[in-house]
């Protein structure tokens, strides 16, 4: 893969100032995704901080290629390829992320999956981890957009809701106890939504599975 190219200008982002990076930069929460109906999704921020665990692992054992992770946060799992010794790179919009990513062992860079990216094309597996099939808050949009990051038959692995929903909100950052981001598009969807939007972006499913309560899908480009 070529080296990574400057970050490009900064401009308005939720998860690049706010809650999202003070929480980062503690090492934990508590920090939630408030939706517009009111509701309160709380985010796994300990978790993420911590080092890969054994459901990350059944992910990156899978992994063929350079791999690309996608909205990697604090970047456990880029680090934990590191000690692998297997090439990869992970992206997230948060300078908080980056910064504590590379302090863990892994290589990252502050980019958004939209923006111009190193290796486009070339990558031999993404990773959409922790919920970040929610990015943008259009699944469809997003599998459109992978599929021009990784090879030709390139795999795709995803983290999914366990339940079966397809849904699309407007939610903001909230650390529950005043200070909120602001308001950005987010999706939710589980196994089987993901299963038929999939096949109509030129995706096939080629694996499920389900380690420590958390559900995955493993997807291989079809062109």
């Amino acid at each position: 893969m070529s080296a990574p190219d400057p970050a490009p200008e900064t401009r308005t982002d939720p998860w690049r100032a706010g809650p999202y990076d003070t929480a980062l930069r503690s090492g934990g929460g508590p920090l939630f995704l408030r939706r517009d109906d009111g509701g309160l999704v709380p985010l796994e921020v300990e978790r993420w901080c911590s080092g890969a665990d054994a459901a990350d692992m059944t992910v990156l054992r899978r992994c063929e290629g350079a791999v690309l992770d996608i909205g990697c946060g604090p970047g456990r799992l880029v680090a934990a390829l590191t000690r692998l010794g297997r090439p990869g790179l992970g992206i997230d919009p948060s300078p908080a992320a980056v910064a504590r990513a590379v302090r863990a062992g892994g290589t990252a860079l502050r980019r958004s999956v939209f923006d111009r990216l190193p290796g486009n094309g070339r990558w031999g597996t993404a990773l959409l981890i922790d919920g970040n099939i929610g990015i943008g808050g259009d699944p469809s949009a997003l599998l459109r957009r992978v599929a021009e990051i990784v090879v030709p038959g390139g795999l795709l692995l995803v983290e999914t809701a366990g339940a079966d929903v397809d849904e699309r909100s407007r939610v903001r950052l909230d650390d529950g106890d005043g200070g909120r981001g602001s308001v950005f598009p987010w999706a939710r969807i589980g196994g089987p939504a993901l299963a038929r939007r999939a096949r109509a972006e030129g995706w096939r499913v080629t694996e499920e599975w389900t380690a420590s309560r958390r559900h995955f899908t493993a997807l291989r480009r079809t062109f």
